[in-house]
């Protein structure tokens, strides 16, 4: 069986680290191979003419050379460097949680098209929209979709029977929404409103467009960031790293907004 010696990809660049004394270790993922890592020769010397072809979050097409360990990049050339999500905290912010999810569910085990599909729409979205949330919890669910952990909304996982439309409750260790009968007797499940898991729902079997157009009310974004954490922490079994950044910088933005209009 012959060994791929050179290949061409397109990828994301999810984040990378130091390697040796003058690499960069890469951690891509891509259309044509999923999840890959790659190194980068010489990228931290100063004439280095790939490495800001390289920051996290860029898009780029790449030439890669097969080393011992790792693949080795020879070419690289930017597809599309989102400049938008390195302009703004808040935009990085959300941006650096996309690529952290996706780390963090995906393993290197070949072409995953619909998840880089996602991750670039996603990405995109993050440099257009000015209403930032809808576009996250959107791709959190589509996320669920796609690597199997899928919620399910409209039926009690407890007994089965058809969610009716008032508040239920939800489970992380079942995997969706329990009844108002079987809630309450099941450990580690918590409240959740119906006019949050209506939305909840309609992002789960909707497009991106249909799903924008419905919007989401201030009053369920708290509870459905807090209802998502909860299921992708259990899912993970530890905390992400990057929403606690995100409450930070909203934080300074909603501190600096009170100053500038007390002055």
């Amino acid at each position: 069986m012959s060994v791929e010696r050179s290949r061409k990809v397109e990828a994301v660049v999810l984040r990378h680290s130091d390697w040796g004394e003058a690499d960069r270790l890469l951690v891509l993922f891509s259309r044509e191979g999923g999840k890959l890592r790659a190194v980068v020769k010489g990228a931290r010397k100063l004439v280095s003419r790939k490495a800001g072809h390289l920051e996290p979050f860029t898009c780029v097409t790449l030439m890669l050379a097969r080393g011992r360990d790792f693949w080795i990049v020879t070419q690289a050339q930017t597809v599309e460097a989102y400049l938008p999500l390195r302009d703004d905290l808040t935009r990085t912010g959300y941006a650096a949680y996309v690529v952290e999810l996706l780390d963090r569910f995906s393993y290197e085990e070949g072409e995953n098209r619909s998840l880089y599909r996602l991750l670039r729409d996603t990405l995109q979205r993050l440099t257009e929209e000015t209403d930032l949330p809808p576009v996250i919890r959107y791709y959190e669910v589509r996320l669920l979709d796609l690597v199997g952990f899928r919620p399910e909304l409209f039926h009690c996982v407890g007994c089965g029977k058809k969610i009716q439309p008032v508040d239920q409750f939800f489970s992380a260790g079942e995997g969706g929404v329990m009844c108002p009968q079987c809630g309450p007797k099941a450990r580690h499940t918590r409240l959740v409103s119906m006019p949050a898991l209506k939305y909840l729902r309609h992002y789960q079997r909707s497009a991106y467009s249909e799903a924008k157009r419905a919007g989401l009310p201030q009053g369920v974004r708290g509870e459905l960031e807090a209802l998502m954490q909860y299921y992708l922490t259990y899912i993970l079994e530890q905390g992400l790293k990057t929403p606690a950044f995100i409450r930070m910088v909203e934080r300074s933005n909603r501190s600096t907004s009170g100053d500038n209009e007390s002055s």
